[in-house]
């Protein structure tokens, strides 16, 4: 489906009812929305995954403004504040309230934008593998670690003078770090919308992703924050996770570490995963319906 948000067309889909009998009434489930990486991806990968949660929550897949299905439209959009006003702008189209807004990787950066500069809309906060700078010596030093200094080549190559053949040759020899376990389907990626010139927009010297910080307005939060972070992914090493945790309120921090587990968590320690997700969603307060 597809609605206009903030001048752009943007791309979501639904899975499960908001609105469920429960006895001689109804109960409105809280409305998960989840954010994808990249940038340059799409919103597929969460499938079939996240179905896990349906139950739970109304789930609400998004793909980006420039990524995906959604328009690409005009570059000058391809930037922050306008993804994380988008996020609003989307809850305010649909008549969300008090989401819970799940950011994983670049998503997470999304959602940092979003609850930074919207800080009383959002109910709940989930920041999975993210960062709110982005250090490139220790991300780099973490390839080495995992890959050798062939694998620290190929992500400087990348991460400072992107382009479309240091992508591909990253996704290919790069990727298959971020993790310790294989993917559960080997398809998944197949099937998404790759959009390069999004990420090559986004990353590189001078780029936002270079600029990017959170740390301070992080503070300004306020609404409970779960930060998961798997301790042997190279993109967004654990001490990134470690910092925002630090630089939220600690009231309404929850920080959880996953050991032998690299980039989104989910692939190498989904059961753990999921039960500490559900826990974060069920302590939300229920709406009425």
């Amino acid at each position: 489906m597809h609605v206009t948000v903030n001048g752009a067309r943007l791309y979501f889909d639904v899975e499960g009812a908001g609105l469920v009998p429960h006895g001689k009434t109804m109960r409105q489930k809280p409305t998960l929305m989840v954010l994808h990486g990249g940038p340059g991806f799409d919103h597929t990968y969460f499938k079939p995954d996240f179905t896990a949660l349906a139950d739970l929550a109304q789930i609400i897949y998004v793909d980006h403004r420039g990524n995906g299905r959604s328009e690409y439209g005009d570059p000058a959009g391809w930037n922050l504040a306008q993804w994380g006003d988008d996020v609003r702008g989307l809850c305010d189209v649909l008549g969300i309230e008090k989401p819970i807004v799940y950011g994983v990787s670049f998503g997470g950066f999304v959602a940092q934008s979003y609850a930074t500069r919207h800080p009383e809309h959002p109910g709940r906060l989930v920041l999975v593998s993210t960062s709110a700078k982005m250090e490139w010596d220790v991300i780099f030093d973490a390839f080495e670690r995992i890959g050798g200094p062939e694998a620290r080549h190929m992500a400087e190559a990348f991460w400072l003078t992107p382009s479309a053949e240091n992508r591909r040759i990253y996704r290919e020899k790069c990727h298959p770090l971020y993790n310790t376990k294989p993917a559960a389907d080997p398809d998944a990626m197949a099937r998404s919308i790759v959009h390069d010139a999004v990420s090559l927009h986004f990353n590189g010297r001078g780029n936002e992703s270079m600029r990017m910080d959170f740390r301070a307005a992080l503070a300004g939060v306020k609404c409970p924050t779960l930060v998961m972070g798997g301790e042997t992914d190279p993109i967004t090493p654990i001490v990134f996770s470690e910092t925002i945790a630090a630089c939220l309120p600690k009231h309404l921090v929850q920080f959880e570490r996953f050991a032998d587990c690299g980039h989104g968590v989910v692939r190498d320690a989904r059961e753990r995963f999921f039960a500490v997700l559900r826990r974060f969603i069920e302590d939300a307060e229920p709406q009425a319906a």
